[in-house]
């Protein structure tokens, strides 16, 4: 059995021969988006903490590492799941996301309403993680995988922690922001294992 056969891990072999075509295509769609996003996270948390003023950018500083509930980043054994657990993870993260970055964005008009390109990054990533999180889910389907249901959302006790303070609120949001960055790499670098040449 290839490589490409054994990644997909779809029992049906001979119903889902003819379109085999179509889901690695589908993949291969979902896996550029992520790799496109996975760059624009990256440019939207350094960003976020070029508007924060001190310490936040400083050499050195280290933020606390403030819980969001609901959401943690990615664990250390997610590697070692099988594809389909992995992406369901990815896609439960995802769609967690949203209502977070909204929450970040409405605390930043506050404390930064000169900073419209932050604050229009910040509503772009909310809408591209639910791009992302729909493909995710699109491509869960499409290996014949049962995708979970209503999720939990953190929003609520986000918004309580961002209104606690604003040092609170600033480091809130890097949090948010981080996870940002790593569940949409973490998504990169799972679909790429089920992309054909694509490094493991």
């Amino acid at each position: 059995m290839s490589r490409r056969e054994g990644s997909l891990e779809d029992p049906q072999t001979d119903s889902s021969i003819s379109s085999l075509p179509h889901l690695e295509a589908k993949i291969h769609q979902t896996h550029s988006l992520a790799r496109l996003l996975t760059k624009y996270a990256e440019q939207l948390l350094q960003e976020y903490v070029q508007h924060q003023g001190d310490p936040f950018g400083l050499p050195g500083f280290s933020p606390p590492r403030l819980p969001v509930a609901g959401l943690s980043a990615p664990a250390p054994g997610h590697a070692g799941l099988p594809a389909p657990e992995r992406l369901r993870l990815d896609a439960a993260a995802l769609a967690a996301l949203p209502p977070l970055l909204d929450v970040v964005r409405r605390r930043q008009a506050e404390l930064n309403p000169r900073a419209p390109r932050l604050l229009r990054r910040l509503e772009d990533a909310a809408r591209q993680a639910r791009a992302l999180g729909a493909a995710v889910e699109a491509v869960l389907a499409a290996l014949g995988a049962e995708t979970r249901g209503p999720r939990p959302e953190p929003a609520a006790a986000a918004a309580a922690a961002a209104a606690a303070g604003v040092f609170l609120a600033k480091v809130l949001g890097l949090r948010v922001c981080g996870l940002y960055r790593d569940w949409v790499s973490r998504t990169e670098a799972d679909l790429g294992q089920l992309v054909p040449g694509c490094p493991a």
